[in-house]
This record gives structure tokens, C-alpha cells and sequence, in this order.
């Protein structure tokens, strides 16, 4: 484990030993650091984050020349310089320099547009710095800032507890437990296991439940997550785009592994020189190798994470965004998506569903004072309201997710009396009496007509809570165990009515292949309300359901069930794999504490700005405005980017295969190599400079019309048939050339220079559509930089580098030749596309494969 440096090095088992101690070891006050202070220990320790796997600036540079292939490719070309050929070696050089240089350049460009993108939605945490509470960035918290804690909020550091209320945390990101665990204050043992360290805090943790103060000991790569990190490479598990990246990776292997064997062979039975026939073996390879993958997909994600920022979607994972465009499913609450997302009081009710105002009076006790979890119910109660008094308050129970309510000890009128509320049942599951019209009355009395008056509020849409207290005269504080032989007092109801563009968009996403399902917590009367008024409809199902299921049968209940209900946090991953079983790529829209493990499960984990700090940090993507409209927009823009991705992936494949087949059969049939080594990889890096702009491409309406995935198989047969139409037309180039005209070998490669760098770019505007290539257009980016390098192409051969790379121009009727092939080989595609399309476009949206 590392160190930041001065504090950071005092700090030892900072959770042993009395808290004082850990105090002064970091210098740590009261009032907090100054911002002085704060500033300075940031140039000193660096930013409190956690980066691996992410490269930058030389490690990025160096990546560009550190794969095998380019690797014995430089060692053999100095090897060749050694041997005396220093011109063909430096220009091998150079060629292989600037091919790195482009892909870092673009890689870094792409890297640094996504940073300014996800500084957008950067988590904070609230600070004690200068005696006052301010919010502050993550990565700008230092060793000895006071942090506040409260639910939903993430540990933003190694920290150690000064005091806390009930404040559980969620760790299981570090030690694998499935439990939130309660953090005290107080001394733990210096060899204790992390889990073990109760008074200790950890960055990449979360607060579950309650609230507290903590001294930040250790920061950045000084924290047990870093360790963590480092060993695992902290990597999430692989999107699917990655999966079929990397099974498209290992087809090109074992073609490269093949040809070069091949190749290198021939030649050695030609007699031809061991070091030409090893270079020239080795630019076939890097020919038929994707160089430029890494940089076209970095420039392909970022610029399609460019343009969904301006439509108000941030990028947190680039990798997401191939996944975003191949969602088959979303899950989502209701709350902001299917309703409005402003919940408002409706009205206070006593136990026999009438209006009562001493109801509402105790339910502004409990929320004006709690200081634990800020939430809708609460806001819409106090809205109007003058503040509570703060001296009523006592003690609190904070809320938590098991309980599901929250408790106050307050003085009212001259006692002292716990308030509890929260949902109906759980409030009700501590309840024994009722407050009647003449007195308390046993609970059993009125239970069921109070459950029969909450199916039809929540049927109506409303969300109802239960409120209940018990006298408790002689308390000074609060415990869990307070939380009985309570009574009954009243119900509150809420309104969030829903979004009238609701099933608009839900029918828009339909229309994409994406299948919306409502999953909630929220009871089965409220759920089902909300789902049919927006067209989702059909019978719920139940977490109890859910959890007498066992896994083997859930993934065909989960099939066709658009509503579930009543479900825990645990429920919601076991629905997620269920759907994922079935072949579905499951996208999950959370905001709420309880989400992150659902956003940390589901392909696509998607939250929204105003979400709690644990969901924006686990989600992939983050959404400036919830809305599925925006998630339709989103889904679009990353269906286009993965189609221009695809675009270079299959044209690049095929046109390499073509040229490597071409040169093995020259070189077999011609008493010389086709074309040297450096413009083998001068041809390589020419016909990759497009590429580079393939991210600015149109794309055909019925391309986005589908959630799409990497098809190997598909690939491997564009390949195989538009690869071999390729090989035909140099082969018949050859042939014009070597015994039609029986050009001189300078002019011969030069043409068949020519001949291969230009139809691998006309190749691309034909083939980058399923359409005629006339009747879709290219983006003007593409199109011009096309014609550039072309034009380039062409003139190189009567350029001064002609000589310097053995070229020699060819005469114009070789060039008029060249053209009318060209114009033949367009042709043939397009008679081509007709039997095969380029694109193999799913012919069924992919959410009905189920």
C-alpha cells in the first residue's frame, strides 16, 4: 500500500489507540482544515483518487509501440540497418513512429474530452473546513478534513470515526460482506482484519443508514481500496462490445499466426534474403492487425460521448456505451420517469380515513427534525411550513432500508414523545393500539378496515405512510428497542402523478427493441396504478414472489412480467440476472440508495445527477434530466457509435485480408517481393488516416433501429466474400501489370500502391452503408478526408519521396487502368450488397427474445 506522503506517513494502524492520538497524528481540529491548508496538502499528497488500468500521458505513448508484433518488427529493422540498410530501416522507422504518434494523439484527445465530460457529474462530500460546512469534491478531500456523514453519501477516504448515530456502512466492495455493518466509535485492536476495524471508515464504501463525523487518515493510493485495486486492476467485469472485441481479436490472431508462418516460409524456399522475407512478413502482419483499433474506438466512444452530453447524458464508462445502444430491457422506478418526480402532500388522515390536522401537526415533528436521511416524503411534508423548533428535539432512530421508518424523541406540549413514521406495514408491525374516536383502541380492532382504506388509496395512486407514538416522559435518548407497543395515530397520503409524455416514451422505446419494466418498492396497489396509467400493463410481481422462487425457474417468470413490487435491493439483482439469463441486455435507471448494487449488476447502470452520491458513483451513465426521452436520445446516439465502430472494424478486416492474400500470392508468382516492407506499412498507415474520422459518420435510419451486438460470425463471412472480390481486383491489376504492359518493378509497386490504398478508401464509402452508396451520405469529415489521402496516394509516386521509398510514377495509361478497375470494383460491391449487406441488421427488435 502506498503513501501520500507527510500525514499520510504518521498514520500507522491509525485505527488503534485512543482517538486523540489518531488526532494529532494528522493535526486534525474541530474546525476542520483551512482552505490554506487544504490547498497546499493537495499539491503535496496529489488528488484523493484511485486510477488503474487508465493510461496516460508516456504510459499511453509507450503502449502505441509495446504490442509483440511491433516489437520484433523494430528489432528487426535494426537489425537490417545493422546489416547496412539504413534508408529502408529508417524509413520503417518512421513509418512505425508516426502510426504510434497518431494513435496516441487521438487516444489522449479522446481521454481528455471524457474527462472534461464525467467533471460534470463528479460525486462530492460535505467537509468541515474553516469551522463551516462546505461541499467539496472527492478527489479534493485531503488527510485531516472532518467529513459528515449521512445515508447515500460514499466514504470519500480512509477515515477514522469521532461519532456517529446509528451509522451503518456498506463495505462489502472491500471485505464481501452481504450485510451493512454498524460503525461506533472507539479503540479496535492494531492487528484486527479490516472487517474487524469498526471505528474505521473506507474509501469506496457507503452509508447505508445513520450518521456520523470521521477524520480522514489516508488518502488517493494510500487507502485500502488502492491496495484492493491494484491487485484486481480494479476493471469492472467486460461489456459485451468488449466480449466481442476480444473474440474478434483472437479470430485475427489465428489468420496473422497463419499468413505469417506462410509467408515467411515461401519466401526462405524462393531463396530470397532472411531479413526482407522476416520485415516483409512482419508488415503483412501488422497489416492485417487493426493497429488503429484502440485509438478508432477511443475517438468512435468519446466523440458519441460528446454528443450525448449535449443530450444531457454524461459518460462515466466509455466501454457503456456500445451497451447503451444494445439494451433490450430497462428497469426503472417510477419516481421522475413514469411520475412527475415532485411529490406533494395530499392529505393527513386519522385511523378512520377522515381529515385530521393533528396527524400532519406530529408527521412536521418527525421530518423537520430528523438529520439523517433527506428525502421527497420529507421535503413535500415540511413544504409551506415554518422550520420545526430545534430544542424540541431530543434523540433519533434514523431510518434504514430494513425497518423502513424513522423515530424521533421530541418534547411536545409539555412531555416527551416519540414520533415514528414510515410505511404503513412497518410502522403498523409496531404498533398495538389505535387512537379511536373515544380513546386507544386494541390495533386488531381497526386493522383491517385500515388495510382495506390503504388498497384503495394506493389504488388511486397514492403513496401512504403510517404515523404512531408512544409516550416516553422520563427518556433522554432513543433506541431501536423504543420502537414498540406504539400507537397508531393516523396516515399521510402523497401525489406523483404521471409524466403525461410517459407512454409516448415508453412506445419510443418499444420501437427500438428496448422493453420497459417497472420495478419498485413501492406496494403492488401504487405500482400497478402507475404502470397501467402509463400502458405497462399486466399482473405484478411480488418480492414475495420473487423470493420463493427459486433461480432456475425465475428467468421464465421474469420473461414477460413488466411490473414488479415490493421488491428489496437483493430482489432486484436476483430479477437482473434473471433477464440477463435469457439473453436480455438489461439496463437499470436508479437513483436511490438502495440502487447501487442493481446499477453495479446491470449491463447498463444508469442515475441521474440528483441522485444520491452511491448511485451517481456506480452508475456507467448518468443522465442530467430523468426522463425516458433522454434515455431514448441516449440509446440512439450510442447505437450510432457502435455502428461507426463496426464500420471500421469490417471494412478494415476485410480490406486487409485482401491486401495480405494479394501480396502471399504475388510473392509466390513474381520474381520479386510486390511491395516493400516500408510500403507495406507506409500503405497500412495511409488507408488507416480515414478511420480516424469514422466517429463523425451518418448513420442509416434502420441501422438504429435495433439493439445491436458484435457478431463475429458475421464479420468473418464480410470478410471472407468482400475481402476475396478485393483479392480479384489485384489480382487482375497484377496481371495488367506484370504482363500486359510488363512495367518495371519501382512502377509496378507503385501502381499496385495505388491500387490497394485507394479502393481500401473507396471500399469504405461504398461499404459503410447497406444502401447504394449515392443514396447515403458520408459526413463531409469523412468524405474529405477520403479524398485527401487519395489524392495524396496518387501523387506520392511523383513526389521527391518516391525514390527514398522506391516508388516511380506510373504513365497515365496505367493510371486510366487503375480508374476504370476501381470504378468495376465499386460496381461489383454494389451488385454485392444486394445478395449480402454489409451491415447485418438484426430483423426483430432483440427485447422479444426472451
Amino acid at each position: 500500500m502506498e503513501s501520500g506522503g507527510g500525514p499520510q506517513e504518521r498514520t500507522g494502524a491509525f485505527w488503534a489507540g485512543r482517538l486523540p492520538e489518531a488526532l494529532r497524528a494528522v493535526r486534525a481540529t474541530d474546525q476542520g482544515r483551512t482552505d490554506a491548508e487544504a490547498a497546499r496538502l493537495l499539491r503535496e499528497q496529489g488528488p484523493n483518487q484511485v486510477e488503474v488500468g487508465r493510461r496516460r500521458g508516456w504510459r499511453l505513448l509507450l503502449a502505441q509501440f509495446t504490442t509483440p508484433i511491433i516489437l520484433i518488427l523494430v528489432a528487426a529493422t535494426v537489425l537490417s540497418m545493422a546489416l547496412g540498410d539504413l534508408t529502408d530501416g529508417a524509413i520503417i522507422l518512421a513509418i512505425i513512429v508516426a502510426s504510434g504518434g497518431l494513435g496516441f494523439w487521438q487516444e489522449r484527445a479522446a481521454g481528455r474530452a471524457v474527462d472534461a465530460l464525467q467533471a460534470r457529474v463528479r460525486v462530492r462530500v460535505e467537509l468541515i473546513r474553516d469551522g463551516r460546512e462546505v461541499s467539496v469534491a472527492v478527489p479534493e478531500v485531503v488527510v485531516g478534513d472532518l467529513v459528515v456523514l449521512c445515508p447515500g453519501d460514499v466514504v470519500p477516504a480512509d477515515c477514522r470515526l469521532i461519532d456517529a448515530q446509528r451509522l451503518q456502512v456498506d463495505q462489502s466492495a472491500l471485505t464481501g460482506e452481504a450485510f451493512p455493518v454498524e460503525k461506533t466509535p472507539g479503540e479496535t485492536s492494531a492487528d484486527a482484519d479490516l472487517a474487524g476495524r469498526t471505528n474505521a471508515l473506507w474509501m469506496g464504501t457507503h452509508v447505508v443508514s445513520g450518521n456520523g463525523r470521521a477524520v480522514v487518515m489516508r488518502t488517493g493510493r494510500g487507502t485500502a481500496f488502492a491496495g484492493v485495486a491494484a491487485r484486481v486492476g480494479a476493471r469492472p467485469g467486460a461489456t459485451g462490445f468488449q466480449r466481442g472485441l476480444t473474440r474478434f481479436g483472437l479470430l485475427l490472431v489465428r489468420i496473422m499466426v497463419v499468413l505469417l508462418a506462410s509467408i515467411f516460409a515461401a519466401n526462405l524456399l524462393l531463396g530470397r534474403p532472411i531479413i526482407d522475407s522476416l520485415l516483409f512478413s512482419l508488415a503483412l502482419a501488422v497489416g492485417v492487425t487493426p493497429q488503429m483499433l484502440p485509438a478508432i474506438v477511443a475517438v468512435s466512444l468519446s466523440a458519441g460521448a460528446r454528443m450525448m452530453a449535449a443530450k444531457r447524458v454524461i459518460v462515466k464508462r466509455l466501454e457503456a456505451i456500445e451497451d447503451f445502444g444494445a439494451m433490450t430491457v430497462l428497469l426503472t422506478d417510477k419516481t421522475g420517469t413514469l411520475t412527475a418526480g415532485t411529490v406533494t402532500l395530499g392529505t393527513s388522515l386519522d385511523v378512520h380515513g377522515r381529515p385530521d390536522e393533528e396527524v400532519g401537526r406530529l408527521a412536521r415533528l418527525n421530518a423537520g427534525l430528523q438529520r439523517g436521511f433527506h428525502n421527497p416524503m420529507d421535503s413535500a411534508i415540511m413544504a409551506g411550513q415554518p422550520p420545526a423548533d430545534e430544542h424540541a428535539r431530543i434523540a433519533e432512530v434514523p431510518y434504514d432500508f430494513t425497518r423502513k421508518r424513522l423515530s424521533l424523541l421530541v418534547r411536545d406540549q409539555g412531555t416527551q414523545l416519540l414520533i415514528t413514521k414510515g410505511a404503513l406495514s412497518s410502522v403498523l408491525d409496531v404498533c398495538d393500539t389505535a387512537r379511536a374516536d373515544h380513546g386507544n383502541v386494541p390495533l386488531d380492532e381497526v386493522r383491517e378496515a385500515i388495510q382495506r382504506r390503504f388498497a384503495e388509496l394506493s389504488a388511486q395512486g397514492h403513496r401512504v405512510l403510517g404515523v404512531a407514538v408512544r409516550p416516553m416522559p422520563d427518556a433522554t435518548t432513543a433506541t431501536l428497542a423504543d420502537e414498540t407497543r406504539m400507537t397508531l395515530v393516523g396516515m399521510l397520503t402523497f401525489q406523483d402523478p404521471p409524466k403525461p409524455d410517459a407512454p409516448q416514451a415508453i412506445d419510443r422505446l418499444a420501437r427500438m427493441g428496448i422493453s420497459v419494466r417497472l420495478i419498485t418498492g413501492d406496494n403492488r396497489h401504487a405500482a400497478a396504478h402507475v404502470a397501467a396509467t402509463v400502458g405497462l400493463t399486466g399482473e405484478p410481481m411480488l418480492g414475495a414472489d420473487i423470493a420463493a422462487c427459486p433461480d432456475a425457474d425465475l428467468a421464465a417468470r421474469t420473461a414477460d412480467t413488466v411490473v414488479f413490487a415490493e421488491v428489496d435491493p437483493t430482489q432486484k439483482e436476483r430479477v437482473l440476472a434473471a433477464l440477463r439469463a435469457r439473453g436480455a441486455v438489461v439496463g437499470f435507471l436508479g437513483d436511490g440508495i438502495n440502487d447501487s448494487p442493481a446499477l453495479h449488476a446491470a449491463d447498463v447502470g444508469i442515475s441521474v445527477d440528483t441522485a444520491v452520491d452511491v448511485a451517481k458513483q456506480a452508475a456507467a451513465i448518468v443522465l442530467l434530466e430523468k426522463s425516458l426521452d433522454v434515455v431514448a436520445d441516449g440509446v440512439s446516439l450510442g447505437r450510432r457509435t457502435f455502428t461507426n465502430t463496426l464500420k471500421y472494424i469490417r471494412v478494415n478486416t476485410s480490406a486487409s485480408f485482401g491486401n495480405v492474400v494479394s501480396l502471399s500470392i504475388a510473392t509466390l508468382i513474381l520474381p520479386f517481393l510486390p511491395l516493400l516492407p516500408r510500403q507495406v506499412l507506409l500503405l497500412n498507415f495511409l488507408s488507416d488516416i480515414p478511420y480516424t474520422t469514422i466517429s463523425t459518420d451518418h448513420a442509416d435510419p434502420e441501422q438504429l433501429q435495433h439493439p445491436r451486438a458484435v457478431d463475429v460470425r458475421a464479420i468473418r463471412r464480410f470478410m471472407l466474400v468482400y475481402g476475396t472480390i478485393s483479392i480479384v481486383f489485384d489480382l487482375a491489376a497484377l496481371a495488367l501489370l506484370r504482363w500486359w504492359w510488363h512495367t518495371p518493378t519501382d512502377v509496378f509497386r507503385a501502381a499496385w500502391f495505388i491500387q490497394f490504398t485507394v479502393t481500401e478508401i473507396i471500399v469504405l464509402m461504398v461499404l459503410r452503408t447497406n444502401r447504394a452508396f449515392l443514396r447515403s451520405r458520408p459526413s463531409g469529415i469523412l468524405l474529405g478526408t477520403g479524398a485527401l489521402l487519395a489524392a495524396v496516394t496518387v501523387a506520392l509516386p511523383y513526389s521527391p519521396l518516391a525514390k527514398p521509398l522506391g516508388l516511380a510514377p506510373p504513365p497515365g495509361p496505367i493510371l486510366a487502368a487503375l480508374g476504370v478497375l476501381a470504378a468495376a470494383y465499386v460496381a461489383v460491391n454494389e451488385l454485392t450488397k444486394r445478395r449480402m449487406p454489409p451491415d447485418h441488421l438484426p430483423t426483430r427488435p432483440a427485447s422479444s427474445r426472451h
